[in-house]
């Protein structure tokens, strides 16, 4: 049977611990969510008059069978003992509530990962919960994970890069709602009867993150003929080395939503904006996270130079090309990344062949870094509408807007007497397209990007072999 070593962070020794994968338990509790999830509707419910609808004998039944399997699985989880304990009991209310909206406020409370980020260690996870670009349903999931927090990380988190909250976490593996594009496991999307006063936690499946980011790079060099330095071909090649570099990528680009000059709620969750706000809030940070890799990498890190080239080739290559394009954020702001260092010469397209500046590029991603900050720094003193233009007009200075836009007109084409919220119905789904160049791209690259779907590290590793 596999071991895992983990660090028993009270004791200060090194423990062996069973995968709990492996044991028999697992797949009985997986199945048996599995046999539960149809049954529910979007709300997490049971729907007993439905057509087709199991009996609630027969839901409690299967749900029985979930229980037993945590309560097996859970003394190989000593330090889960509180959540476990918890989650029996919600899941037991749900059943005595008739299956109606689940609620797991008191087991969510009890669950909390950052109070022990050793590497290595497992966790159990059942809610009922969506999955962030995945399953919109508040479907029961269960997903076996584990902490990625080597000592190199944990020391810049505690001297550098201060985020107590932010776990990296890889799947051991999961129930359909994790099948999916799905590379987060956020406190958000569980289902509660109450959202807590803030969230303790909040985890990032680094492996799949690096798995997508190594299969779409490989197709994406090959196709535009890109020539890379060795090391970096070396980086694209290795899973290990690259969830390395996703987990510092994330843990700095998580923490950077509450710093810096910010001129609104920094994660604006109560807001109604543009998406190219978004769009440029989700790029500074990653491009903050770009500029502490070029120092991190000036100071002996060689996690540092990873990062660089994991943020330019996922957000040039991977994200303009994913996902629909009603207001893709993310999209816009891997075409924005690319237009501008193709006007500064940075990258060419001539020849059918993608050529980059890689003495160059460091500068002049940190310059668009340095855009960004000052259209924030800025906007502390604009009223907002005023400060969305501002950034439409930092945004359309390299991406064409759509010719239908009317926010391209200015102001002169809106209706200024209604509040900047309405104003927001007068955005195109796609306000600034994809380009020619990426239009081409999009098409070579579809049957891979969705080959990615539910990717796991041992997918990468069985295409590399």
């Amino acid at each position: 049977m596999t071991e895992i070593l983990v660090h028993d962070a009270e004791v200060g020794a090194i423990a062996t611990a069973q995968r709990v994968v492996e044991q028999p338990a697992w797949p009985a509790l997986r199945d048996a969510v599995e046999e539960i999830r149809p049954w529910q509707a979007k709300d997490g419910s049971i729907d007993f008059d439905a057509e087709g609808a199991p009996s609630s004998a027969t839901v409690l039944v299967t749900l029985e069978r979930v229980i037993a399997a945590i309560e097996e699985l859970s003394p190989l989880l000593p330090h889960d003992a509180a959540y476990h304990r918890a989650l029996v009991v919600d899941l037991r209310r749900w059943a005595a509530d008739g299956f109606g909206v689940p609620d797991f406020l008191d087991s969510l409370l009890a669950f909390q990962p950052a109070k022990n980020r050793t590497d290595g260690l497992q966790h159990l996870v059942v809610f009922a919960m969506y999955t962030q670009n995945g399953n919109p349903d508040r479907n029961l999931e269960a997903v076996v994970l584990r902490m990625v927090w080597p000592e190199w990380l944990a020391e810049l988190e505690a001297t550098r890069y201060d985020n107590p909250l932010f776990c990296g976490i890889t799947f051991e593996d999961f129930t359909s709602g994790y099948d999916t594009n799905s590379a987060v496991l956020f406190p958000e999307t569980i289902a509660v009867r109450e959202a807590p006063e803030r969230f303790s936690w909040g985890g990032i499946f680094c492996d799949r993150e690096a798995a997508r980011f190594r299969r779409v790079t490989e197709a994406s060099v090959e196709l535009l003929g890109v020539e890379l330095p060795e090391d970096i071909r070396e980086m694209v090649g290795d899973q290990q080395r690259c969830e390395q570099a996703f987990v510092l990528w994330d843990m700095v680009h998580d923490r950077t939503h509450s710093h810096g000059d910010l001129p609104f709620d920094p994660f604006m969750i109560k807001q109604r904006q543009p998406f190219w706000m978004y769009g440029l809030e989700e790029l500074r940070c990653d491009l903050t996270a770009f500029k502490e890799a070029v120092k991190l990498e000036a100071d002996g890190f060689p996690q540092g130079r990873d990062v660089q080239y994991a943020v330019l080739f996922d957000r040039m290559f991977r994200f303009p090309v994913t996902g629909e394009r009603v207001r893709n954020y993310d999209g816009l702001g891997g075409q924005l990344l690319f237009a501008y260092l193709h006007k500064h010469d940075v990258i060419r397209w001539t020849d059918n062949t993608l050529k980059i500046d890689w003495d160059r590029a460091p500068q002049v991603t940190n310059q668009l870094c340095g855009e960004i900050e000052k259209l924030y720094r800025d906007g502390i003193d604009r009223p907002k509408l005023v400060h969305w233009f501002a950034a439409y007009d930092l945004v359309s200075t390299y991406l064409a807007p759509h010719p239908g836009s009317r926010w391209a007109k200015g102001p002169d084409a809106l209706d200024l007497s209604q509040p900047p919220r309405k104003l927001v119905d007068d955005v195109l789904p796609d306000e600034f397209p994809l380009s020619m160049f990426y239009e081409a791209l999009a098409k070579k690259l579809k049957n891979v990007i969705a080959s990615t779907r539910g990717i796991t590290a041992a997918d990468a590793e069985q295409a590399a072999a």
